[in-house]
């Protein structure tokens, strides 16, 4: 028997627990993606816009699996936009050219939306496979991948969107929703995962500028690629390696620190921390971000 559990917005339990495991033993030539497809449907897994949930359902079947609870069928394809389809780069490769310059000189910015189909997005797994502290890391579900470049097509930054944390006690305070209000809401959040400023490039003051433009269009982008709207950003920025200077400077609102537990914690009672403490910064898309979450 286990405690029941709140996963990707769905209470989860032995009942629940015993009902996918019956699904794969009657099933067991099912991929995956046919699992979390059926499993959806059964369990009536819809987005406002009338969209199979299917991905969360996946997410959740990965979840699982990772805290012992079930055990999937084997992978019978690798993830679209893995780390698996990125390709070692050629050998001797040039080194990119320095970026030294002012903001003005590389405005205005180029912004790119990514899909894993297209050419570019190889590019952007690797400049985060090989730059970003926390590595490329397949996304899973709703997210957007950005490739920011200058009028002239060099790159200098990537940036993905992706889930909101299912808790955070400082935004949820800010936010002021009670878990019911939390666990319809919650697709109305998204999270920055990954900003990375490419190594070389120096140019003051070039993070808050592409912060402030990613603000002002991730609305219309989400709500194009997705069919819903969303109405506040979160970020956690890792406390020692990072200062936060850019959400600062771009009016995110610092709200705390997180507790230092991770998504895998949920059944541990101790007090240990598991993951580093990370600051929280918010921006929200409007004024009335609040009241609609708390709808």
């Amino acid at each position: 028997m286990i405690d029941a559990a709140i996963i990707q917005g769905r209470r989860i339990g032995d009942l629940e627990i015993t009902e996918i495991g019956a699904l794969m033993a009657a099933n067991p030539g099912w991929s995956r993606w046919r699992l979390s497809r059926v499993l959806a449907r059964r369990w009536q897994w819809f987005a406002p816009s009338g969209q199979l949930k299917d991905m969360a359902a996946r997410t959740l079947l990965l979840k699982l699996e990772q805290r012992g609870l079930i055990t999937l069928p084997p992978r019978q394809r690798a993830p679209v936009g893995g780390r698996s389809r990125l390709r070692p780069q050629a050998a001797q490769a040039a080194a990119p050219s320095p970026v030294v310059t002012g903001l003005a000189s590389l405005r205005p910015l180029h912004i790119q939306v990514l899909a894993p189909q297209q050419p570019e997005y190889e590019r952007f797994g690797r400049y985060l496979a090989q730059h970003h502290y926390l590595g490329y890391g397949a996304p899973v579900g709703e997210n957007l991948a950005y490739l920011v470049g200058s009028h002239a097509g060099v790159d200098l930054a990537c940036l993905r969107f992706g889930a909101a944390a299912w808790q955070c006690a400082a935004r949820d305070r800010w936010i002021g929703w009670s878990a019911q209000q939390r666990a319809q809401a919650l697709p109305g959040i998204v999270n920055n995962s990954r900003f990375l400023i490419l190594p070389w490039v120096w140019v003051p003051r070039l993070a808050t500028h592409i912060l402030g433009q990613i603000a002002r269009r991730i609305q219309a982008d989400w709500q194009c690629r997705y069919h819903h709207r969303i109405y506040l950003l979160e970020s956690f920025v890792q406390a020692g390696r990072f200062c936060g200077t850019c959400y600062q400077a771009a009016n995110w609102i610092h709200v705390g620190h997180t507790t230092g537990r991770t998504r895998q914690n949920w059944r541990q009672r101790d007090n240990q921390v598991h993951a580093p403490v990370k600051d929280i910064y918010l921006c929200p898309l409007s004024a009335d971000a609040r009241r609609h979450l708390c709808r």
